[in-house]
């Protein structure tokens, strides 16, 4: 049984439908192995600044933690793609 909850008023949420296909090409930079990666494997952190934008994952060869930068290409094919997303605020 999977942990979904129900949405009330559905037509005030958009939605984005995204094929369980979608698979991103990585490589690890521990092992220098190259695999594909479903959207659930991977996080997306946005943040106030290059610096700060980033997507990791866990090489599935050799369970390393990946952390790599993302720019704006890369957050518009990570979003598109349907990887969780992680906003990050900074304090003014």
């Amino acid at each position: 049984m999977s942990n979904l909850s129900a949405v009330s008023d559905v037509s005030s949420v958009a939605t984005v439908v995204v094929p369980e296909s979608v698979r991103f090409r990585a490589a690890c930079p521990d092992c220098r192995a190259r695999f594909e990666l479903a959207a659930g494997a991977i996080r997306l952190a946005i943040g106030a600044t290059s610096r700060t934008t980033f997507y990791s994952f866990t090489c599935p060869e050799c369970d390393a933690a990946v952390r790599r930068p993302a720019g704006e290409r890369i957050v518009e094919l990570l979003t598109d793609g349907g990887v969780r997303t992680l906003r990050l605020h900074t304090r003014p």
